[in-house]
C-alpha cells in the first residue's frame, strides 16, 4: 500500500515561503536560487500579462527585466508591512517593466498597465451553459499552457546546468541596459552562426574568447563578464 503524501496547507506554504525569503535576505544563495526557480512560472505569467504576449526565457528582454525585478523584490520585501510577497513582487515587476517600456520606446510602445484581469465580456447573447463550456475550455487551455511552461522551464534549466549556470547566475549576469543586451545578443548570434565557435561552445561548455575578440567589437573583459548570459541565449 502506497503511503499517503501529506499536502501542505496554505499556512504551511506561506511559512515555508517566509523562511526562504529570510534565508535569501540573510545571504543564502541557495534559498534565492530556489525562490527564483520555484516562482519562475509566476514571473513569466506576470510578464506575459503585462506585455500581453507570450514571453520566453533567454529570448525576450521583458523576462530579464522581470527576473531582476523579482530578485529585487526578494531583497526589499518586508513582511511587517502586511503585504504578501507575491503581491509585492508583482508590483515591483510591473513597475520595472513600465520603466523599461518608457525608457526603451517612449513613443512607439504602449505601456499596458490597465490590470491583469481579462477584459469584460460584451457578448450579451451568451447563455449560462455556453459561458460554462467556454470557461471550462479556457481552464483546460490554461492548464495545458502551464504544463508546457513547466516543461519549457525544466528543459532550459537542464541546459543551463550543463554549462554550470543557475537561474540566479542568469539574473546577475543579465545586462542592465538595452545596448549591452543587444551587444550580447549579437555575440551569441556570431557564436551559433560560426560552426567552429558553435562546436567550441558545445564541446568545451564555454566561450572561445580569443576568437570572439577578433570577430566582435566587444572587449574580452566584457565577454567574460557577460559569459553566462551569452551562453544562455546562444
Amino acid at each position: 500500500m502506497r503511503p499517503v503524501l501529506k499536502r501542505e496547507t496554505p499556512e504551511e506554504s506561506a511559512a515555508e515561503l517566509d523562511r526562504m525569503i529570510r534565508e535569501a535576505q540573510s545571504g543564502s544563495r541557495e534559498a534565492r536560487e530556489e525562490l527564483i526557480r520555484t516562482y519562475l512560472p509566476f514571473i513569466l505569467k506576470v510578464a506575459s500579462k503585462v506585455t500581453r504576449k507570450y514571453v520566453r526565457v533567454g529570448v525576450d528582454d521583458e523576462v530579464s527585466v522581470s527576473l531582476m525585478a523579482f530578485d529585487e523584490a526578494i531583497s526589499r520585501y518586508d513582511a511587517r508591512k502586511g503585504t504578501s510577497f507575491l503581491s509585492f513582487s508583482e508590483i515591483v515587476m510591473r513597475r520595472r517593466l513600465a520603466d523599461f517600456f518608457r525608457r526603451e520606446s517612449p513613443k512607439d510602445r504602449e505601456v499596458p498597465l490597465s490590470g491583469f484581469a481579462p477584459e469584460g465580456d460584451t457578448e450579451d447573447s451568451d447563455t449560462g451553459e455556453f459561458v460554462e463550456e467556454r470557461q471550462a475550455a479556457l481552464n483546460y487551455a490554461s492548464q495545458v499552457e502551464a504544463q508546457e511552461r513547466r516543461d519549457e522551464i525544466m528543459r532550459f534549466q537542464k541546459a543551463l546546468m550543463d554549462y554550470g549556470i543557475s537561474f540566479s547566475d542568469l539574473v546577475k549576469a543579465s545586462p542592465r541596459h538595452r545596448d549591452a543586451r543587444l551587444r550580447a545578443m549579437e555575440v551569441a548570434r556570431v557564436v551559433v552562426s560560426q560552426p567552429s565557435l558553435r562546436e567550441y561552445l558545445f564541446q568545451r561548455r564555454g566561450l572561445p574568447l580569443r576568437e570572439l575578440t577578433r570577430l566582435v567589437a566587444v572587449s574580452r573583459k566584457t565577454l567574460e563578464r557577460q559569459r553566462k548570459y551569452i551562453i544562455a541565449i546562444a
